[in-house]
């Protein structure tokens, strides 16, 4: 057993992107923040399936060329193979959290 605080853990680009309050050793689990205009790289993982739930704000998730508008309270599922990009098309900030299991070190294939 364990406990951490986010206020322990920092973005990884300083304002934003994922903070991993947990890495390992069965699964992922990261606060994500993405200011106005913000992106991530398009990716997919070939073992771990991803989940993204929101918090605040709102982003758009692109799965497999398919534009998911995504608002506080919706949660999306991502399958292992599906290509996902997301960007904050709005103007607001964005924080949702993310899953991955299984956990794998090395299993992410940028696009």
């Amino acid at each position: 057993m364990f406990i951490v605080n986010e206020n322990e853990k920092e973005y990884r680009f300083g304002e934003s992107g994922p903070k991993y309050l947990m890495k390992g050793p069965r699964m992922n689990f990261a606060l994500v923040q993405f200011k106005s205009g913000q992106d991530f790289k398009a990716h997919y993982h070939n073992t771990m399936e991803e989940n993204f739930f929101i918090l605040n704000g709102e982003i758009d998730i692109v799965v497999d060329g398919m534009v998911n508008h995504l608002k506080k309270g919706d949660l999306i599922h991502i399958e292992p193979g599906e290509i996902h990009y997301c960007i904050n098309n709005s103007k607001a900030d964005v924080k949702m959290v993310s899953t991955l299991a299984p956990y794998k070190e090395v299993d992410k294939v940028e696009v």
